[in-house]
């Protein structure tokens, strides 16, 4: 590429701008530029031209027309290495434009301070993508420039060599293409559930890269964490960390499934999560009970694990954790002293929410897993129990306390990966079976894993039981109540079996796997 002789700067962003531009005024090159920009460079004496000079039309319809005009598109998609172009623009009296200086009108801004329908639209830039768009195809002879963070290492080659490499245009294409591609993404999001429903034919994802992470699942794999800008309610993307190392990919993932969970919950709720898994659930009068009761169901697996509270950590709790070797602790906040006590372990992370975790701050959206070639893509519909529409299958009806302890276990069955198999006394789990390729694997092991006596426990069971072997096994454990979605070819073995044990049994009619 040539010197850049003539620019084209109309930014929203201004950071840096004035520096950017009295520095390639300095290296001889023509400013251009528009509305707010033009105004503050001038402010800052950087000689600058309004675009309507070039083009000898008038901004209109409040702005919305600027820079849609010949004089500026064919300036900068004129192909310097063909004759027959610079020939025609030459004909037509109109000048190369070198470089494209462009950030976008806030939309992302605009949709995130609660502003009305009508201002969100108006702030869908027309002229800025097209600019970036334009000088992003020309891209050997226009340098399209979309951030600030791109002015130092361009300024650095003019000055040195007065030219650009062909790799740093390269690079500055290829991230305009990024750069409008999610702007376009983030209006999709906004425009279709507003007028739409069901699936949209192509699937626009606004994400923004929050940080490159240190490695993936394991050391040899690189990995980067994105979050949706527009994703409400309590997330761990939003989330702050007050202290410890950089989260992991794997820390990240345990720290969703916690909060997932806890989520679900009012009363005081602690979750023990380890591999995606919770090896601990427990709910209680106060949030250390809730704390303690959780991490002693399994606290063998609970070693290196992360932990979710659902309500601020207080001193007592503190201290009981840092008894422990805990990877990672999320919740709304930490009490006067909380953090400082488990600050003493360097390696353990602490993030707080700022914002509640209880069923009215989870958000249901589109749950993706990405396969080879493509992409999953489904609803996250939440399995709301009505204890009145559980359908008795058995001779004997559940008590009222077995009922409450089933809608507790049915609430962790959900959340731990299928096959899934829970025991659960009360509003704690006792033993979490997950992950097995047959069911009545997973009820042996919730019972191994149980650290407490099974007996008198309540089941929960994420889909059918295709025999009566899982029903054996938990009667074996002494297990005297069942909770379970039906639908089985064998139900009324499963049913039979059950009434042979003495225990009650009920169907909720839908199942809740996770792969």
């Amino acid at each position: 590429m040539s010197k850049v002789r003539r620019a084209i700067i109309s930014v929203s962003d201004k950071n840096g701008i004035v520096d950017f531009a009295k520095a390639l005024s300095s290296l001889g090159t023509e400013i251009i530029s528009t509305g707010g920009t033009y105004k503050l460079l001038k402010e800052n004496g950087v000689p600058a031209k309004e675009v309507s000079d070039i083009t000898g039309f008038p901004e209109m319809l409040d702005g919305r027309v600027k820079t849609l005009h010949p004089k500026v598109h064919a300036g900068i998609l004129a192909r310097r290495d063909l004759p027959e172009h610079m020939d025609a623009i030459s004909r037509m009296g109109i000048e190369p434009i070198d470089m494209v200086v462009i950030n976008l009108y806030p939309f992302k801004q605009t949709v995130l301070k609660g502003s009305s329908f009508e201002d969100i639209v108006e702030n869908i830039d027309i002229g800025g993508p097209s600019m970036i768009r334009a000088a992003a195809k020309n891209w050997k002879s226009v340098a399209v420039v979309t951030s600030p963070d791109q002015y130092g290492p361009i300024l650095e080659q003019l000055r040195n060599g007065g030219e650009l490499s062909e790799e740093l245009l390269g690079r500055l294409m290829a991230e305009a293409f990024v750069v409008t591609s999610e702007y376009d993404a983030m209006i999709a999001s906004r425009m279709y559930p507003h007028f739409c429903s069901g699936f949209p034919g192509s699937f626009p994802i606004p994400l923004e890269k929050v940080e490159d992470l240190r490695y993936g699942e394991n050391p040899n794999q690189s990995a980067a964490f994105y979050k949706d800008p527009f994703t409400p309610g309590t997330t761990v993307a939003k989330s702050e960390q007050l202290h410890g190392k950089q989260l992991s990919y794997n820390n990240i993932l345990d720290l969703d499934k916690a909060l997932d969970i806890c989520m679900d919950f009012e009363k005081p709720t602690a979750v023990v999560m380890k591999h995606t898994n919770p090896c601990g659930l427990a709910s209680a009068d106060t949030i250390y009970d809730a704390f303690v009761t959780a991490y002693n169901v399994d606290p063998l697996s609970a070693f290196g694990c992360v932990i979710c509270l659902n309500r601020n950590c207080d001193v007592e709790t503190a201290k009981e954790i840092s008894q422990h070797f805990v990877e990672a602790v999320i919740c709304p906040d930490y009490d006067e002293g909380a953090a400082e006590i488990m600050e003493a372990k360097k390696n353990i992370r602490l993030l707080r929410t700022n914002s509640p975790i209880c069923p009215s701050a989870k958000y249901r959206e589109f749950k993706m897993k990405k396969v080879q070639g493509g992409m999953l893509v489904q609803t996250d519909e939440d399995v709301i129990i009505d204890p009145a529409n559980l359908k008795v299958v058995t001779n004997r009806a559940p008590t009222q306390t077995e009922i409450d302890a089933l809608l507790f276990a049915w609430k962790l069955a959900k959340h731990v990966t299928s096959n899934a198999v829970v025991y659960v006394r009360g509003e704690h789990a006792v033993g979490i079976g997950a992950g097995q390729m047959s069911r009545v694997d997973s009820a042996k092991i919730a019972s191994m894993k149980a650290n407490e006596p099974t007996k008198g426990c309540v089941m929960a069971s994420d889909a059918f039981f295709p025999f009566r072997d899982g029903v054996d096994e938990a009667a074996a454990a002494g297990v005297t109540a069942i909770i379970q979605p039906g639908g089985s070819i064998r139900d009324q073995e499963v049913i039979d079996a059950a009434n042979e044990h003495g225990m009650a049994m009920v169907f909720t009619g839908c199942r809740v796997f996770r792969h």
